[in-house]
């Protein structure tokens, strides 16, 4: 998320609820968005509006700490002009896939990529039974990237073939990377957007383990696809996302390419939930 700015959203160490499927069809391909391993560096940056008197300023994820609330999460704000249409450009954190074509790979997890991880022993899931993935993805800026991730072993071929038809659909995200250990303390910043897996933490408000701890759950595009619960919106600058009526890219929506995908392989989407509405979240269990 220190000083390292970082897109995936904070989880504070008091925290609330989150547990977290349609028929299978073909996709329909999005329009295009306009416009290994080693410890990735999660800065990013897109031009905020300019005038004929100053320069542009750059919006930097993870730059700006926000007051925490008492529930420990940060201060739900009013999404900034530079973040309402959010296209930022991808960083390469790895080598993008040769030609655009799709491509991924699934391995056991590599030492340096554990060890910049959030598992420690005592997480509900053995390191042995985590599988490491590399999958190309589309980003806004309409270039083809390689995103990298930790899932449980049981669902890594699914996932795989997931981003694979995310892939042919066009459907962008900003990055997809593994998350880090200090990230799950750092202080909120509210503009996070990192697809990710594995994540060994617990669920909101509850002593039991996430569906993340496993490996079986799946955020997308967190930010174009915000937890809402009463008045609390992650990540929490994310409020213009949460109108639904009016589409932009990496949304997730009923229906879709992506909820499809998932479905396909037996996955279910939170955006179906009530209270909470986890409309970035596809879990295998259910929760």
């Amino acid at each position: 998320m220190r000083r390292r700015a970082t897109a995936a959203w904070r989880w504070p160490v008091l925290a609330l609820a989150l547990t977290a499927c349609s028929p299978e069809a073909p996709l329909a391909p999005q329009p295009a968005p306009s416009a290994p391993p080693s410890a990735p560096s999660t800065a990013r940056t897109t031009a905020a509006p300019t005038t004929a008197s100053a320069p542009a300023a750059p919006w930097q994820v993870g730059a700006r700490p926000l007051p925490r609330r008492p529930d420990g999460f940060g201060e739900v704000e009013p999404t900034p002009p530079e973040l309402v249409n959010r296209a930022l450009p991808t960083k390469d954190l790895l080598p993008p896939p040769a030609g655009n074509a799709y491509a991924s790979t699934i391995s056991a997890v590599p030492a340096d990529v554990l060890a910049r991880s959030t598992w420690q022993p005592a997480c509900p899931v053995q390191a042995g039974d985590l599988r490491y993935l590399t999958m190309s993805f589309w980003g806004f800026d309409g270039r083809a990237h390689t995103g990298e991730m930790l899932v449980n072993a049981t669902g890594a071929a699914g996932i795989a073939k997931v981003f694979g038809q995310l892939f042919a659909a066009r459907f962008p995200l900003e990055e997809m990377r593994v998350t880090a250990a200090d990230e799950l303390t750092a202080p909120p910043t509210g503009d996070g957007n990192s697809t990710s897996a594995f994540v060994c933490r617990p669920a909101r408000g509850q002593t039991t383990w996430s569906a993340h701890a496993y490996g079986l759950a799946v955020d997308v595009n967190p930010f174009c696809n915000p937890y809402t619960q009463g008045d609390l919106v992650l990540p929490e600058l994310a409020s213009a996302y949460v109108d639904r009526s009016r589409g932009r890219p990496g949304m997730v929506v009923a229906g879709d390419a992506t909820v499809r995908a998932f479905a396909a392989i037996g996955w279910s989407w939170g955006g179906k939930w009530r209270s909470p509405t986890d409309r970035m979240h596809f879990t295998a269990t259910g929760h």
